[in-house]
């Protein structure tokens, strides 16, 4: 390996260009501790590469805590707040205060496609709304719900932004307390982050009859069947499932497909 100051070895040039996720025009690297000595300098290559990008940042913590985000430092630029453009929509973040994967984009476009026009919808864990304007804008009625105020503030100038304010109904606040919500809906996109699978027991019993929840959860594949039978052994239908990206050695997100029969 070259080993010059400033230089990039040949065989990291795959990492710059296959490594990294884009947010708007900022690009969100996980530099490992052995490349430590070359985050600079690979900071500066995708910013030659990727015109379009103006700002690098490097994670150095892990998502945690009920705001869901993690730590970055700024390698490249001065601003962690971007425009994001997925499916025809705008989404106004600050990557380093709410949480955003692009890597969800087109499982978000599977489970908002669904949706028709008059449904009445609950997505919790809302964030900045990926679910929420993409259902808004097909006609459903949505009730959104986010803890995080830095994310809540973006949900609702997003949600101004995409002009789909009519069609929306949002809280901060504690995405378990059903208190203020209606009754029932017709569906319920789930997006429970790590360890809230006690989101399915509390908020499964709003869905009405004949509706449909999209829950996702963090499993190994070796867990699947067990959550089937728990699902069907409720009452419910599994209509669907399927892996969407792994988080962890062995563990992946699932996302589960579930009707009430009716």
């Amino acid at each position: 390996r070259n080993q010059m100051a400033g230089k990039v070895p040949f065989d990291l040039l795959p990492y710059v260009s296959d490594h990294f996720e884009v947010i708007g025009d900022v690009a969100v690297l996980n530099v490992p501790a052995e490349l430590e000595p070359y985050k600079q300098t690979l900071a500066q290559a995708i910013v030659s590469r990727r015109k379009n990008i103006t700002t690098v940042l490097n994670k150095i913590e892990k998502i945690a805590g009920d705001s869901r985000t993690a730590r970055y430092e700024i390698l490249f630029g001065d601003t962690m707040i971007t425009e994001h453009r997925e499916s025809g929509f705008s989404y106004r973040i600050d990557v380093g205060s709410s949480f955003f994967s692009t890597r969800m984009a087109h499982e978000r476009r599977r489970v908002t496609d669904q949706v028709r026009p008059g449904e009445t919808l609950y997505v919790p864990f809302a964030g900045v709304g990926p679910y929420v304007i993409p259902a808004a804008a097909r006609g459903a009625e949505v009730w959104a719900v986010e803890k995080n105020p830095d994310a809540f503030r973006w949900l609702a100038e997003n949600i101004a932004l995409n002009r789909v304010r009519e069609h929306c109904h949002i809280r901060e606040g504690d995405a378990l307390d059903t208190s203020p919500l209606p009754p029932s809906f017709d569906r319920l996109i789930i997006p429970a982050p790590y360890g809230m699978d006690v989101a399915a027991a509390v908020l499964l019993p709003l869905l009405s009859p004949g509706g449909i929840a999209s829950f996702y959860t963090f499993k190994t594949k070796e867990q699947v069947p067990g959550l089937i039978a728990a699902y069907e052994n409720a009452g419910l239908d599994v209509a669907f499932y399927s892996a969407c990206g792994n988080v962890a050695p062995g563990v992946s997100r699932w996302v589960f497909d579930l009707v009430r029969p009716g």
